[in-house]
């Protein structure tokens, strides 16, 4: 598990915290062993509660994933990383289009 893809996981647990691991995998283009491996590593950091809810009128359990404070940091820790990194790349990228072009 990377970076990358604990960013992702990160990020769409955040905006989606009532998906199930299916919908999360498919999305994520991950397998359903990959992701739950994933949200497991992610929960035994601290960054991750999984709680489970009854829905009123059916009953029909289902997952809720919460994001922790400390998963919240991290969130933004792996985006201000990934945006220094994609930063560097475009400026490698700019620096070899202009030394090409001389």
């Amino acid at each position: 598990m990377n970076d990358q893809e604990n960013l992702e996981i990160l990020r769409k647990i955040y905006k989606r915290p009532e998906s199930s691991q299916r919908e999360l995998a498919e999305e994520l283009g991950f397998s359903l062993g990959k992701l739950n491996y994933c949200i497991k590593a992610l929960q035994v950091k601290g960054f991750l509660k999984i709680s489970n809810f009854n829905k009123q009128s059916d009953k029909v359990g289902y997952m809720r994933y919460i994001l922790t404070p400390k998963g919240i940091s991290q969130r933004t820790k792996l985006t201000i990383n990934f945006m220094k990194r994609k930063m560097r790349e475009y400026d490698e990228l700019r620096s070899e289009l202009k030394s090409k072009n001389k």
